[in-house]
């Protein structure tokens, strides 16, 4: 009994040892996060700091302060070591974390690999690269407001680009040590609308600005209209742009097709409608403003900065086949020049571009091929050296031409006093005419009298005629995305339509150049009260290209462009047109640099639509297309007259050598 209580007693002794020891146990921190699932611990600390001893750069995310108290988020990204370095600003709204981090690299070549970074400009030149979010969008506070107005009538804070821009420059002189106080400032696009801002009252440190492809004047031919008609399929740009302030909302749909897309919808207004477009401001303001009234004539960059002191040197970049800014850039240079007394601010660059491709590899645009990379020529060439000259401390002058302009159907690069001018000297330019002629003919001799009067064609707005070849693509860039080439589509599509009218010219013996924006003049009538009008000037390849099979036949746009009837008589009052009644249309096509080789031939298209890009005009005048009824769209039968007195022609820069 005695050794039976002991053996008792000692199991009890040892149940209470081993409770004491796991109470202990249980109290033990690490024992306590690992015994419970239900406290598992977390294996990602409360912060983590990234080891870059071994990085090529400093990146620092700051917020600056402005002087309304908003403040901007903006990226720095120093090279390692920089001393009296030069800063290179871009401000955008497309996330400015994103644009210096396209890679997860040591190196900063690969970081900058992407839009709006000149990627061997910045790393090669040694510049301090800063990327800005403006106000309203992604990490930084404040409201966002398309394309912000300069303070005044359309803008009563205190506070827009401009400001926000001299701000951002002082700050940034201030309180980066490694920079040398001098700033030079670029982008493309909306990226390049934002510097011509920074244009008006400049910063004293703001020693350069190179818009690209610039957003200048979005009624008359750059984003949202051209000559009056809309650009519809940049609805879904405004609705992700504006619907939240990091683009998370995405504009869907439900054709494969885009032109099934918006014609199912009928109007442009019931397309924004059935997505709640109305709720974003913009879009409110486009469906207010189809006309060209202050609202936009006070935002057109163009008539803003002519009116501005010439202080910072500026280089223009246009892209000849630009498919979303192709005005804005001429535009500017014709409008500044004049005010470059000492010609040495105002410079101009033409490449051989979509939108933005000159940041990128230029060799060829969708089937055109070119000798050389036209683009790193443009940024090793021109570019490198033209912002070293005004940033770099000691850095030799620029042996950079007022004009860079690329020759296309010659493929060479032209330096030029100035623009337009076909070639460096000895040679002139005269607007001539190319007349329209009976028989689907074109040609430089007048039309006769006792020829036919006019060809015609009938418009129905229910088939209109694509823009490109369907299923047509929305717009975007990506894998297995073609919006950028568009504008160098082959036309043959469309020149067999009926209702297309394509005007050849013979077989050319003779090169035939042009230099500087042809002019549409027709002699129309319509069978409707309102109408469209689209010229399109053409070069027609030969049946059969040597070397390149492909383009045999193949049709090129050189430049060509939309007008909305209803403003003939003023851009800022829409009337009705006078059915069938001959009446003159004239109106500027984009900026051509063009050579028609021998053996080519040149044609031009007329037609009534070019949808989906444009809105359908319904050939019934209402008072806003936005808002067209179905039973508003209407055929309509229209003529284009090539008769002595009532001749039809595409007015040519066109250039004589000695």
């Amino acid at each position: 009994m005695e050794e039976q209580t002991r053996t008792v007693v000692a199991k009890t002794l040892a149940r209470l040892l081993w409770s004491l020891v796991l109470a202990a146990c249980l109290q033990s921190p690490v024992f306590a996060q690992t015994a419970s699932p239900s406290s598992l611990p977390s294996e990602t600390p409360a912060t983590f700091t990234p080891v870059t001893d071994s990085f090529e750069y400093v990146k620092r995310d700051v917020m600056i302060p402005m002087r309304d108290g908003v403040k901007l988020h903006t990226v720095i990204v120093i090279p390692k070591g920089a001393k009296n370095a030069p800063i290179l600003l871009t401000r955008t709204p497309y996330n400015a974390s994103a644009q210096v981090s396209h890679a997860a690299s040591s190196h900063l070549g690969p970081i900058l690999s992407g839009y709006d970074n000149a990627t061997e400009v910045i790393v090669e030149g040694g510049y301090i690269r800063v990327v800005q979010d403006i106000r309203g969008k992604y990490g930084s506070e404040g409201d966002y407001v398309m394309t912000r107005p300069l303070r005044g009538p359309l803008n009563p804070t205190a506070v827009d680009h401009s400001t926000d821009t001299y701000d951002t420059i002082d700050w940034l002189v201030k309180n980066v040590p490694e920079s040398n106080g001098k700033v030079g400032i670029l982008g493309i696009s909306y990226d390049g609308f934002l510097p011509l801002m920074a244009l008006v009252n400049p910063h004293p440190a703001l020693k350069v600005a190179v818009p690209m492809n610039p957003m200048v004047d979005g009624w008359m031919g750059d984003d949202w209209f051209h000559n009056g008609a809309f650009r519809e399929q940049n609805m879904p740009y405004i609705y992700e742009q504006e619907a939240t302030r990091s683009n998370d909302e995405k504009w869907w749909t439900n054709h494969f097709d885009d032109y099934d897309v918006y014609m199912e919808a009928g109007s442009a207004g019931e397309l924004g409608r059935r997505h709640g477009l109305e709720q974003v401001g913009f879009w409110r303001k486009i469906l207010e403003h189809p006309s060209y009234d202050a609202f936009w004539q006070e935002q057109a960059m163009d008539r803003i900065l002519a009116a501005q002191p010439l202080k910072v040197p500026v280089m223009f970049v246009d892209s000849l086949w630009d498919q979303e800014d192709i005005y804005g850039a001429p535009a500017l240079y014709k409008a500044l020049k004049p005010k470059d007394t000492t010609n040495d601010k105002v410079f101009l660059v033409m490449g051989p571009w979509h939108h933005g491709q000159e940041i990128g590899g230029g060799s060829s645009l969708g089937a055109l091929k070119f000798s050389s990379d036209t683009g790193l020529y443009f940024r090793k060439e021109i570019l490198a050296p033209f912002l070293a000259q005004y940033l770099k401390d000691g850095a030799p002058k620029a042996n950079v031409p007022t004009v860079s302009a690329y020759e296309t159907g010659t493929n060479t690069w032209r330096r030029l006093s100035a623009w337009p001018s076909g070639c460096a000297s000895g040679c002139t330019l005269k607007a001539t005419p190319l007349y329209l002629s009976p028989g689907l003919k074109l040609g430089f001799a007048a039309p006769k009298s006792g020829e036919a009067a006019y060809d015609e064609y009938v418009s129905d707005p229910a088939k209109p005629v694509p823009y490109r070849r369907r299923p047509v693509q929305p717009v975007g860039y990506g894998d297995g995305m073609t919006w950028s080439q568009w504008l160098v589509d082959d036309q043959r599509e469309q020149s067999g339509r009926g209702d297309v009218l394509a005007f050849v010219s013979d077989v050319l013996t003779a090169q035939v150049k042009i230099s500087g924006q042809p002019v549409a003049n027709l002699i129309a009538s319509t069978g409707g009260t309102d109408s469209d009008w689209v010229v399109k000037l053409i070069d027609v390849y030969p049946d059969e290209v040597a070397g390149q099979p492909a383009m045999g036949g193949y049709q090129l746009m050189v430049s060509a462009d939309i007008f909305r009837g209803r403003y003939r008589e003023s851009l800022e009052t829409p009337k009705p047109i006078d059915s069938d009644k001959p009446l003159l249309y004239r109106w500027i096509l984009p900026t051509a640099n063009h050579v028609f080789l021998p053996e080519h031939r040149i044609m031009v298209q007329i037609q009534s639509s070019w949808f989906p890009l444009y809105d359908r005009n319904p050939q019934t005048f209402v008072p806003n297309i936005f808002w067209a009824k179905p039973q508003d769209y209407r055929k309509a039968t229209q003529r284009i007259y090539h008769a002595a007195g009532q001749a039809s022609f595409v007015e040519l820069p066109l250039v004589s050598t000695p």
